[in-house]
Formats: structure tokens, C-alpha cells, sequence
């Protein structure tokens, strides 16, 4: 997933080459922390948020079988 992850954010940025994506994992909670170039980070979360809400709900639909919360954090 974190290919998951890191392929869409790469699809929709300018500077692809500036992302990363690290995971935390905690006991039921897997952390995404998506970092991207400081130009970028408006083209990532989108107007009011949807494409952010969009690449949560793609990474949440994907995570059913690791039987664990996940989120996507977006940092820059």
C-alpha cells in the first residue's frame, strides 16, 4: 500500500521526484505520512480536500485485509 500510495501522489504533483512516504505502524493503526514538495501540497490535498478524502478512501478500500485503521497524512 505504500506503492499505492506514493504512485497517485506522484500522478499528481509537478515534482515527483520530492515524494516520500514513510509508515508508522502502532498496534491497530497504520500511518501513511505522505510528503511532498511545498509547491505541491495544494495539488495534493485538492479543492476542499476531495482529492486528499479520495486517496484516503482508496488506501482505507485497500487496507480491508490487513484488519487495521489506516490513515493518509500529507505533509510538506
Amino acid at each position: 500500500m505504500e506503492q499505492l500510495v506514493g504512485v497517485i501522489a506522484k500522478a499528481l504533483v509537478d515534482h515527483p521526484e520530492d515524494v516520500r512516504v514513510n509508515v508508522v505502524e502502532k498496534e491497530q493503526l497504520v500511518i501513511f505520512e505522505l510528503t511532498v514538495h511545498p509547491d505541491d501540497v495544494g495539488k495534493v490535498i485538492g479543492k476542499q480536500g476531495r482529492i486528499a478524502k479520495a486517496l484516503r478512501t482508496v488506501v482505507t478500500s485497500a487496507a480491508v485485509k490487513l484488519d487495521k485503521r489506516v490513515t493518509v497524512d500529507i505533509m510538506s
